[in-house]
């Protein structure tokens, strides 16, 4: 018997820890069970041909919202070629709805709902009954709860009974036949369930919060060190809502860090304590991330999406974490929530980007199936999309006018400050305009005029594009404001790496040869650039006076052997003009 477990993955790096698990729990099964693991820029086709040529006994997909339509066309196709091989399918797109989902893919013969480790072991145990033909009448289909197929005979689907959830500390390690770690990205959890109830996400439907066991934790997180791991991104909701239970974790990953591991957690912010901010404020830098859950800044949709969240005391902490200088964090907000219209998302985002995040991921309103917003997408006015990711494009509150406006800030927003290509210029832009919600706003216009959107441009075009754009605003901008960021965009190119070309405004190389002969001395590692301005220190979020203008040239050497650990920018330092 051969039961192969499919993950088609969003990116190579990305393992999927669903499949892993279930190979895991597959017990005395384990040996009957293979991995195979692709990615979305597959071609259908390829996946579909390698999943053939392992002729596999018993099909099964692991589904989640980005890669559900492969999953659907990969399957229909296979089942034509096998039509005698069961396909099973498992994970949180399938879960819910699911006697709809069968109804629209009759090539589907089951459903593993819910937590599926338990449910696929039994599984396990009965197709090996049918192909060793085993005597055990108690393999039955029937008998296995958590699961939905369908009938051979009447073709009619049926619904199991329910499956009790899992005590976390019983599902064995699952990394330990994984051979090379070197790119990839592991995903790991410590917990399942949340205790908060946001009615945008499936975990609120899980009220049963759960924890492995702290010293099964530690083993396996001294496993990933030990192999050093590039980065260990932990999938529980909401890490730190049991106070000992991360601090535990916590002291451990910085006990036992190895200089290159970095580890991601999911957290909320309010909830952070002085003894978990004075731990983590004397971590290595790099050595953990974070992400925080914002959303919103409007009361009134807080309260209408059962988040729980203390504003305040969350700007309070995110700048208590900025100011140790050691941790990258993201902070998130979502388009598209009860009554957040256009004018208040614009207030959310300009009372976070205050904030100056490391990353400010502007995301769109998924809605879910099984979640609370999906049950009361009619009360909300809910238009989304029919096929995943099922995102919103219209609510009471909001237009698809505004939604696409808002894609423009979020793509403005993803080239120009999450990509960390444009810092110190995205500092500048700060005193010209008084909302940079509004400049993003207005360059997304300004890229939709001119036809740039759609098109791939370098660093150097992107630049160009910027400026043109200052030329040509509607609000007046001082040349010598121009000047300055001109200068601020060739100091953000050599900021980031030591470039091949330089842009036309740049003064030639040739004119301080000398300098270069003098401070370069290790090749491509480093290089030297003359400003005008003097650019502000690395840990300034923001620029509180602009920079005074220098008759003579100020002399900037970028390290490209010194980065920072938390956004790979060179180290740079002003030094003496010998010429």
């Amino acid at each position: 018997m051969k039961i192969l477990l499919t993950a088609i993955n969003a990116k190579y790096i990305h393992s999927n820890l669903a499949v892993y698990s279930l190979r895991a729990c597959a017990g005395e099964y384990k040996e009957s069970v293979y991995l195979a693991e692709y990615t979305i820029n597959n071609q259908k086709d390829y996946i579909l041909e390698e999943l053939y040529k392992k002729k596999p006994d018993v099909l099964c997909f692991s589904c989640y919202i980005w890669n559900l339509g492969y999953v659907e066309e990969i399957a229909r196709e296979f089942k034509k070629i096998c039509p005698d091989v069961p396909v099973w399918v498992g994970g949180p797109e399938v879960s819910y709805e699911v006697r709809t989902f069968m109804d629209a893919h009759p090539y589907i013969d089951g459903v593993m709902i819910g937590e599926g480790e338990d449910t696929f072991r039994q599984l396990c145990a009965y197709y090996d009954s049918i192909y060793d033909q085993a005597d055990n009448k108690n393999c039955s289909l029937s008998n296995i709860n958590g699961i939905a197929y369908k009938d051979k005979e009447s073709k009619k689907i049926i619904f199991t009974e329910p499956r009790s959830i899992m005590d976390m500390s019983k599902i064995p390690f699952c990394y330990d036949t994984i051979d090379d770690f070197s790119n990839r990205i592991i995903y790991y959890e410590s917990s399942r369930g949340c205790p908060f109830s946001c009615s945008y996400c499936l975990s609120s439907v899980d009220k049963s919060l759960r924890f492995r066991d702290i010293e099964l934790v530690k083993k396996e997180l001294k496993f990933f060190i030990d192999q050093k791991v590039p980065q260990i991104k932990f999938v529980d909701r909401t890490f730190n809502c049991n106070h000992a239970h991360a601090m535990e974790i916590w002291k451990f990953v910085k006990e036992n860090d190895n200089g290159v591991t970095n580890f991601h957690f999911e957290i909320s912010a309010d909830l952070l304590n002085e003894e978990e901010l004075d731990l983590i404020s004397d971590m290595r830098p790099g050595l953990i991330q974070l992400e925080i859950g914002v959303q919103s800044t409007n009361e009134v949709t807080i309260k209408e999406i059962h988040r729980t969240m203390k504003l305040e005391r969350l700007k309070e902490v995110v700048r208590l974490i900025q100011a140790g200088g050691n941790i990258h964090e993201h902070l998130d907000l979502i388009a598209g929530l009860p009554y957040e219209g256009y004018d208040s998302f614009k207030k959310s985002f300009d009372d976070i980007y205050q904030l100056h995040p490391n990353q400010l991921q502007l995301g769109f309103l998924k809605v879910l199936k099984g979640s609370y917003m999906f049950n009361h997408a009619a009360e909300y006015g809910l238009i989304y999309h029919d096929k995943p990711p099922y995102e919103v494009l219209s609510t009471k509150w909001l237009n698809f006018d505004e939604v696409i406006l808002i894609k423009r800030v979020e793509e403005m927003l993803e080239v120009y400050y999450n990509s960390g290509q444009f810092e110190i210029t995205m500092k500048l832009i700060e005193k010209i305009y008084d909302s940079m919600f509004d400049f993003f706003q207005q360059f997304g216009d300004f890229y939709e005029a001119k036809g740039y959107f759609g098109m791939s441009h370098s660093r150097i075009r992107r630049c160009e594009i910027l400026l043109e754009f200052l030329r040509e605003s509607k609000k007046a901008v001082p040349d010598e404001m121009v000047e300055m960021i001109q200068e601020s965009l060739l100091f953000d190119l050599y900021y980031r790496e030591n470039c091949k070309s330089r842009p036309k405004w740049a003064v030639d190389q040739a004119a301080f040869k000398a300098m270069t002969r003098e401070y370069c001395k290790n090749g491509k590692m480093s290089h030297i650039e003359p400003f005008h301005y003097v650019f502000p220190e690395k840990q300034k979020h923001k620029i509180e006076q602009l920079p005074k203008r220098h008759d003579n040239p100020q002399w900037a050497l970028f390290h490209y052997d010194k980065r920072d650990p938390l956004d790979n920018q060179a180290y740079v330092e002003y030094v003496s003009c010998e010429e």
